[in-house]
């Protein structure tokens, strides 16, 4: 058995489910029943063939509806691996924090083009970090304080998974200095980031190494499975760029969350207007169950 998960953005109307349900019988997948997991919101289309061809027939329902469709299952989760920039956060940090330096759009323009993978990851960021060598250390924490933002979902997201007792990585290819403190604020167990170099109170212009890349991002969430006994059907990973990719690919459920077109093409499914909140929905938890802000 499958289930289909419509959340919407604005109202969820029964027109809705009632395309959703047609679309799922006109591409052979056997719908069964449906259920109305939050009023006006979310609801559950249960079918028995084909998740692939659902995937595909759900894709373009109109009104901003999120889908995610995964087997019955081990819907809920318990592992959830995330980026951080544009997914957990609403900002790239190196972005801003090159602003505080004046070099925001030659920065941002490299950071674009290597999360849509046309860019070595390790090469961009050790490009992008020497452009920022001798920028005062106090900006990073100046930055983070007036520029950092939590993107909406996300504290109720992994707060809600780790009281009903899912572990949590936060894996970033940015830095410590913004990823400690934005793992703490929302919740996660696990914090793994890049370190910057400081030099004389100034950034150096070098992270350390191993850089946190694709294959870390993959490693942590093998390690993650390993160390906590978790199958890879009850994983989750979240993310937006194309160093995601492996992370996603290796998850039980890989979700590009307003991603980029390489990132959205390697996952299982994809938010594109809703926000982290949608995967409590998808995991077919209820409202009222949920460990709010």
């Amino acid at each position: 058995m499958f289930v289909a998960t419509l959340v919407a953005s604005n109202a969820l109307g029964q027109g809705d489910i009632d395309e959703a349900a047609d679309r799922l019988g006109d591409a052979g997948c056997n719908p069964d029943v449906w259920t109305v997991t939050a009023p006006d919101k979310a609801a559950d289309l249960f079918f028995t063939q084909d998740p692939a061809a659902a995937r595909a027939a759900l894709a373009t329902l109109p009104n901003h509806i999120d889908v995610i469709v995964q087997p019955v299952a081990g819907r809920e989760k318990k592992l959830i691996v995330a980026d951080m920039d544009s997914t957990m956060i609403t900002i790239e940090c190196i972005d801003e924090l090159a602003d505080y330096a004046g070099i925001k759009a030659q920065i941002a323009d490299v950071t674009e083009r290597a999360m849509r993978g046309e860019l070595d990851f390790a090469e961009a960021l050790n490009a992008r970090v020497a452009l920022l060598a001798g920028l005062d250390e106090a900006m990073i924490d100046r930055c983070r304080t007036e520029r950092v933002r939590i993107m909406p979902g996300a504290k109720a997201l992994v707060r809600t998974m780790a009281a009903r007792g899912a572990h949590s990585v936060l894996v970033s290819g940015g830095f410590t200095r913004f990823a400690d403190p934005v793992g703490k604020e929302i919740g996660f167990a696990r914090v793994v980031a890049n370190v910057l170099d400081i030099a004389d109170g100034a950034l150096a212009g070098t992270v350390q190494t191993p850089i946190v890349d694709s294959a870390r991002k993959q490693h942590e969430l093998e390690t993650a499975m390993a160390e906590h006994g978790i199958a890879q059907p009850l994983t989750l990973a979240v993310g937006d760029g194309a160093n995601d990719i492996p992370m996603l690919a290796a998850a039980g459920l890989g979700v590009a969350y307003h991603a980029k077109e390489k990132a959205r093409a390697a996952a299982d499914a994809e938010i594109r207007y809703g926000d982290l909140s949608v995967l409590l929905h998808a995991q077919g938890i209820p409202m009222d169950q949920w460990v709010r802000e």
